[in-house]
């Protein structure tokens, strides 16, 4: 199983920017994909999850601003973060539980005027 992650970056308060992950080795259309963030000092924290049957479902920190989606045919699951806000600064993963926890590379996003 592969999680390849790409996207992040430094953005301004108020703007927006979007991550991408593309899994492989497994039946993706099956799979609960998740974005999670680790922030300095802090525990890694759940930020976004979509189901296989649909239901997508968010961090109350992130609700109204971040959209998780995918696309089952490209193996794709996105995370479009819109009016970020400084304590949205984190490394971000993609996760996937198939028979056992699986991560993507940790991809900076630095929110900062």
């Amino acid at each position: 199983v592969q999680l390849q992650a790409s996207g992040g970056g430094q953005v301004q308060p108020g703007g927006s920017t979007r991550f991408s992950c593309r899994a492989s080795g497994i039946v993706f259309k099956y799979a609960t994909m998740n974005w999670y963030r680790q922030a300095p000092g802090k525990q890694r924290e759940l930020v976004a999850e979509s189901t296989s049957d649909g239901p997508t479902n968010y961090a109350e920190s992130v609700k109204g601003r971040f959209t998780v989606s995918r696309d089952n045919v490209r193996r794709v699951v996105d995370l479009q973060m819109n009016r970020v806000k400084p304590e949205d600064t984190a490394v971000y993963y993609c996760h996937t539980f198939w028979r056992s926890d699986f991560w993507g590379q940790g991809t900076q996003v630095t929110v900062s005027s």
